[in-house]
């Protein structure tokens, strides 16, 4: 028996849905030479990461062990999938692998921080595949939500493993790659050791949807509109943005993107050559003559995102551009978990102005990208995969994925982010626990999760903050009175009295009352002026805020 190991160790993606990061490796026991399948990022709440820009996964192991590491492979151009790739590149510096499309955008990202585009390398899909020592991988076309989504094909000495990437079985998906069963009868053929398989849809009954079925219903919504249209939906749904268009311009509208993240997926289309015939757009500036019911714009911020023009257009004008009443929003999206917050207050606010907003709770203008359960049903019968080891979902959604598999005897197992699985044997078998965590892009430095400084940020959010200053003369003698200053907190307490009176109050009567030998002590006096803040606080207003102690002291000339 080959002493050899097959592993896999999901660094982000596994146990959450976003900030992929998925290693293979083939070799001696931690020795293996590794390759990582994509490098996304998540997106950060103003509950839980206060002022971050960007979630992406921590990448220490992989840092550690670069010296092992020979290639990235990334699947598809979802931020979830490439987003970090700009940022994390620098810490494993290999080569990039990508189609057109996924490549245009991997470029963009690297350029934005500075690096060569040329790192990524574009390559043919299956069965064209690139070899790196004895690993041979190659992207598999599968439809998805965005142009030239892939699995990938990974050939080892102790088998064929295959990642599929996001995935639907769509047949009709008006742009890009339509599932093609005899594709997949192909690469299943040699055997599959291991299927690591998408789970984001495991509880959805009914087969998945084709994209080709919302065209005919968003024709018929627009054609029926009096007024103004706006539509949005997920920038990177170029699909999408092309079938919105197209009913613009067939309802005689002329049509507007809005937002740079919609206009830069455009963009990459028209560059990679998969947009060939994308309706001609206008310019804000030149639609101002323009009838409103001649007139549909097209914009981001599907997810209630603050800064995109959705929530702009919502809050009033845009762009020069303000909706009335009786013109026409449509989502031709579904609200991300998370982000109902958001997208409500959108909807809320297009109400107040007479908007007649569309959703798709009646299933007609939105469909989803991924697999739905008896999809992911079909895929086990097609690919008959020796082992299933789910990923892309949460905890809940990789165990029914496992459950589903065992219905077909197929052996799984349940990974989460730093599970390491060994999947040379016959079955999974865990290897190694890897810490994995988050790393935040905070402003334009990149912080650790448990850094401390997203902790005290939310600290002071959440019980203000106080700052105190004392005077210290050349003999150790307090000079005058202290001095506070509070923020986030109310202004007057209990008493009626200002709050930094009261605290100010009650640090000269510590500061009085201290020994000598606490006020020559800097740290002695924080303490002591901490706790009498602290006790003030709590009494007045019932908080424990954070606290900053200025200590000042003279010196004799």
């Amino acid at each position: 028996m080959s002493s050899n190991r097959l592993i896999y160790l999901p660094l982000g993606g596994a146990g959450e849905i976003g900030m992929n990061a998925y290693v293979y490796g083939y070799g001696r026991a931690n020795k293996e030479r590794l390759i990582l399948v994509d490098l996304g990022v998540t997106f950060p709440d103003m509950d839980g990461t206060p002022g971050v820009d960007l979630i992406m996964p921590d990448i220490g192991w992989l840092i550690d062990n670069r010296d092992r590491l020979d290639a990235i492979f990334i699947t598809h151009a979802h931020e979830d999938h490439v987003g970090a790739i700009g940022l994390l590149w620098n810490k494993l510096q290999v080569p990039v692998y990508a189609r057109p499309f996924t490549a245009n955008i991997a470029r963009r990202k690297l350029e934005e921080q500075g690096h060569d585009p040329a790192i990524v390398q574009v390559i043919d899909s299956y069965p064209d595949m690139v070899e790196l020592g004895d690993l041979s991988v190659g992207f598999m076309p599968v439809p998805h939500s965005i142009p030239e989504a892939s699995g990938v094909v990974i050939d080892t000495p102790a088998g064929r493993v295959v990642h599929t990437g996001d995935f639907k079985l769509d047949a009709t998906p008006v742009l890009g790659d339509p599932f093609v069963p005899e594709m997949w009868e192909e690469v299943a053929k040699p055997g599959i050791k291991a299927l690591i398989c998408d789970s984001t849809n495991v509880f959805s009954p009914l087969p998945g949807r084709s994209e080709a079925s919302v065209g005919p219903e968003i024709q018929k919504l627009v054609a029926s509109a009096s007024g103004m249209v706006v539509a949005t939906t997920f920038a990177s749904n170029v699909a999408r943005l092309q079938t919105l268009a197209r009913a613009g311009i067939d309802a005689g509208r002329s049509v507007v993107l809005l937002g740079r993240a919609m206009k830069r997926m455009v963009g990459a289309g028209v560059e990679s050559g998969i947009l060939t015939d994308f309706p001609q757009t206008l310019q804000p500036e030149d639609v101002r003559d323009i009838p409103r019911e001649n007139l549909m714009l097209i914009v981001t911020g599907s997810q209630g995102e603050r800064r995109a023009a959705s929530a702009q257009l919502a809050r009033g004008k845009y762009r020069g551009i303000s909706l009335k009443e009786g013109d026409l929003f449509l989502f031709s999206s579904k609200t991300i978990p998370g982000n109902e917050v958001g997208v409500g207050r959108i909807v809320n606010a297009l109400s107040e102005m007479g908007v007649d907003v569309v959703d798709d709770s009646s299933g007609l203008y939105h469909v989803s990208g991924h697999a739905n359960r008896p999809d992911l049903e079909q895929v086990h019968a097609m690919m008959k995969p020796q082992m299933l080891i789910p990923m892309h979902g949460e905890h809940r959604h990789l165990r029914a994925h496992v459950q589903l598999g065992g219905m077909r005897d197929i052996p799984g197992a349940i990974a989460p982010n730093g599970t390491m699985l060994d999947l040379a044997g016959r079955q999974p078998r865990v290897v190694d626990h890897v810490e994995t965590g988050r790393t935040y892009l905070d402003g334009n430095v990149l912080i650790g999760a448990l850094d401390g400084v997203v902790r005290d940020r939310m600290r002071l959010a959440l019980n203000g903050s106080v700052m105190v200053s004392v005077i210290i003369d050349e003999d150790d003698e307090v000079t005058g009175d202290a001095w506070a200053e509070t923020k986030g907190l109310p202004e007057k307490g209990k008493h009626k009295r200002l709050l930094a009176d009261e605290i100010e109050e009650a640090v000269n009567d510590a500061l009085g009352r201290a020994k000598r030998k606490v006020i020559s002590d800097d740290d002695a006096i924080e303490e002591m002026v901490r706790r009498a803040t602290h006790q003030v606080s709590m009494d007045q207003v019932g908080k424990k805020p954070e606290v900053t102690v200025l200590v000042s002291r003279l010196v004799a000339e």
